[in-house]
């Protein structure tokens, strides 16, 4: 029998991994409109722009994907994903925010890896 305790931190843990997952859906989505603004002909800090907004997209989308699936998976791969898709998302934000109009695409990013970061500290 599962004590209440144990039901809250599955509960919990739930939550969290749904939260990480539509925080990096969000990133994706940011992160692919602000690659498909940058002219990919335009100078070369918009051609970085670019090709980190579609490497973080897909990150993302890959992060996104692992969390859903509904098969066990190994808890140092999940932490390892968890870790990559955060990196990424802070030198994304980094990028974007040297840009006027990136706004919501960096914030979309910083909290991505913020739910990246607070899911790794629901893993045992």
């Amino acid at each position: 029998m599962t004590t209440t305790a144990s039901q809250e931190e599955l509960f919990r843990f739930l939550e969290d991994r749904f939260t990480c997952a539509q925080a990096c859906t969000d990133c994706a989505r940011a992160c692919a409109l602000r690659a498909s603004l940058a002219d990919p002909d335009g100078p070369e800090d918009q051609e970085r722009v670019r090709r980190q907004g579609i490497l973080c997209a897909e990150v993302c989308d890959a992060t996104c994907r692992m969390l859903s699936e509904q098969t066990s998976q190994n808890e140092a791969t999940i932490r390892i994903q968890l870790e990559w898709c955060r990196t990424v998302c802070l030198e994304c934000a980094e990028i974007f925010e040297e840009y006027a109009g990136a706004e919501d695409s960096a914030k979309a990013c910083r909290e991505c890896a913020q739910a990246c970061a607070d899911f790794m500290a629901t893993l045992r």
